[in-house]
């Protein structure tokens, strides 16, 4: 049985942003169409990095933060679902508050080097996405450790002496510098950047293209 190959995926993205989670369910079919296995990597991006730990209501941050109008935002929640519903994923009882993702990228950084960061991320976006629930809480933050099967009490000596958060803050400053202003961003075997959600057909060719400029 001939083995896929292999392509490295970073991607860039925050736990509160829709279409970064669409984005991972469209790279998984994009991976299958291209006969591609993914080297996935996650890296930090806070949207609102200064939002307080009590959140924002969704509907009041999209109208100061973007300037849309209700009729605006219900459009673009329309568009979401029917984009999101099909790859399996229901916003009906997403969180209506935006909350503070800073300690939720520390985890995830804590997370990189178990080769299970991506069952990290998912249960984040779940929790946030399916549950309502708040990922700035840190029992939310722990519990999604546990379903993700990383152990709790290291996780919580992780949140608590922050040891990560200089780490997570260089990074989150790298891309900044690189000029990445929004998530999702997917860098394809260190060469290509893709910019967004994108069609797994699409994004199939990419990943075709990019896998086949890599030398491994």
């Amino acid at each position: 049985m001939q083995v896929a190959q292999k392509i490295q995926v970073d991607i860039i993205s925050d736990v509160v942003c829709p279409w970064c989670f669409i984005g991972y369910r469209q790279l998984e079919k994009a991976l299958e169409i291209a006969g591609l296995e993914g080297d996935i990597r996650w890296h930090p991006y806070e949207l609102n990095p200064a939002m307080a730990p009590e959140g924002e209501d969704v509907g009041e941050h999209i109208r100061r933060k973007y300037g849309a109008t209700p009729e605006q935002s219900a459009a673009t929640r329309g568009q979401m679902k029917a984009i999101a519903e099909p790859l399996g994923i229901d916003f009906s009882n997403r969180s209506q508050r935006i909350w503070n993702t800073f300690a939720a990228h520390q985890l995830l950084h804590w997370a990189k080097e178990s080769g299970r960061q991506t069952d990290l991320k998912l249960a984040l976006f779940e929790a946030y996405f399916t549950r309502g629930e708040n990922v700035g809480d840190t029992g939310v933050l722990l519990d999604a450790v546990e379903t993700a099967g990383f152990d709790r009490a290291e996780a919580a000596e992780v949140l608590a002496d922050g040891r990560f958060a200089d780490a997570v803050r260089g990074l989150e400053q790298r891309w900044q510098e690189m000029g990445i202003s929004g998530v999702p961003a997917m860098i394809l075997a260190e060469k290509g950047l893709v910019m967004g959600a994108q069609e797994p057909e699409r994004l199939a060719i990419a990943l075709r293209k990019m896998a086949a400029l890599d030398p491994a």
